[in-house]
């Protein structure tokens, strides 16, 4: 099996990467299987190296707020800002505080230095403005969305004062309580006050669409596009901070889904502008519905990749990472019946299978799924073979940095 398999693995590179498609994917979604080690960012960076040298790509984005990533796009594409500042402020689940993601943002702006504005790479979260304990305040995304609309249009079309905003919106605190999480009494999100803000929101954004091309005569293209992010956060938000004060059964697989459907609009919207490379969890990229134990419930939606997959078809192309140990959390060598176990006989550090040449490969009845003693790895379903089109295998993930192979 392992003489086999070797015949079909190939450098992880944007050559192989292209092999894999008909014409290059508008969303090339790589995923990774866990979150907080380098080494699948630092692969992920020469990757995306190439596809902008290589293949035109010029957006990248990831899994981190859409909101807050603004600032990066913004330090990489003008030099605004430090670099410590899109680290610090233009991510959210920590992001910012990893060596790899930091390369990154420092390659984009060098990259981008004397380029013309139709050239330069551009960064972006997809996320929502969402952490695992809470939800923002819909505050930013609102006001930012009327500001913009008050310098544009006549302010007798606004649906409110940005006083009026603010009186709603309170404190940013009554969002942000990190017991609505688990408790729905304890989140705002079913108040008076939200429920105006959620009508003020679907009218805002409607004013947006309505002067579309007075808006785009009088505004950048680019600012016009920061506004429709707005609008999708403002009510994304606002949708989320009420379903979070759910009492029902099916709350907490709302709440993944409508957080995986504010992911599939950014993503959407990003692919309105060019091809992108987006990198995020296997879980938010796959074409399987995605599911989740918790609380001794299981939890299914649809990802952001499903819904996204569902609107581009061969638009959407799916690169889903697997890994071979991470030591470090307890994660030794795959047992060889396994799918990582029939990888990790390769000798390759890291490599690139098509997924439906390895399916053939391993043949019927295929190889058992993987468990892990870890509950932050999620080893590749091999039941997902079939509508994943590559699978980029790393054979040992270390806990530190290290330089990735050369593509």
């Amino acid at each position: 099996m392992a003489n086999d398999i070797k015949d079909i693995a190939h450098a992880v590179d944007a050559a192989g990467v292209m092999r894999l498609f008909a014409s290059p994917p508008r969303v090339l979604a790589l995923g990774e299987p866990t979150h907080g080690v380098d080494a699948p960012l630092l692969l992920r960076n020469a990757l995306f190296r190439q596809l902008v040298e290589r293949e035109g790509y010029r957006t990248i984005a990831i899994e981190s707020d859409s909101v807050a990533g603004l600032l990066v796009d913004s330090y990489v594409t003008t030099g605004s800002g430090t670099l410590d500042e899109a680290m610090g402020r233009g991510f959210s689940h920590g992001f910012g505080a990893s060596a790899a993601n930091r390369e990154l943002v420092d390659w984009m702006r060098a990259f981008n230095e004397g380029r013309p504005s139709g050239d330069r790479v551009r960064f972006a979260g997809f996320d929502g403005p969402l952490e695992m304990a809470y939800a923002a305040s819909p505050r930013e995304a609102l006001t930012s969305l009327h500001r913009f609309l008050g310098d544009h249009v006549d302010p007798d079309l606004l649906p409110c004062t940005a006083g009026t905003l603010d009186r709603l919106l309170g404190a940013d605190d009554r969002w942000t309580d990190t017991a609505a999480m688990l408790d729905p009494s304890a989140s705002f999100g079913r108040s008076a006050e939200a429920g105006r803000l959620r009508l003020l929101a679907d009218d805002l954004g409607a004013l947006l669409d309505a002067w579309t091309p007075h808006l785009i005569a009088v505004a950048s293209r680019d600012a016009f596009d920061r506004a429709l992010m707005y609008a999708r956060a403002a009510s994304g938000l606002l949708r989320y901070h009420y379903w979070m004060a759910d009492t029902s059964p099916s709350r907490l697989a709302r709440l993944t889904g409508l957080r995986d459907q504010m992911m599939a609009g950014n993503l959407l919207a990003l692919a309105e502008r060019g091809p992108v490379l987006a990198h995020a969890h296997n879980g938010h990229l796959q074409r399987d519905i995605s599911s989740l134990l918790m609380g001794g419930r299981r939890l299914e939606w649809w990802s952001a990749g499903a819904v996204a997959e569902a609107r581009l078809g061969e638009g959407y192309g799916f690169l889903a990472t697997a890994f071979g140990t991470l030591r470090h959390q307890g994660v030794g060598v795959p047992p060889p019946e396994t799918l990582e176990g029939a990888l990790y006989a390769l000798p390759e550090e890291s490599c690139l299978v098509d997924a439906a040449e390895l399916a053939a490969v391993l043949g019927a009845p295929g190889p058992v799924p993987r468990t892990s003693p870890y509950f932050g790895y999620a080893p590749l379903d091999p039941a997902h073979l079939a509508r994943v089109d590559g699978v980029v295998f790393m054979k040992d993930v270390p806990e530190d940095r290290r330089t990735p192979p050369t593509p």
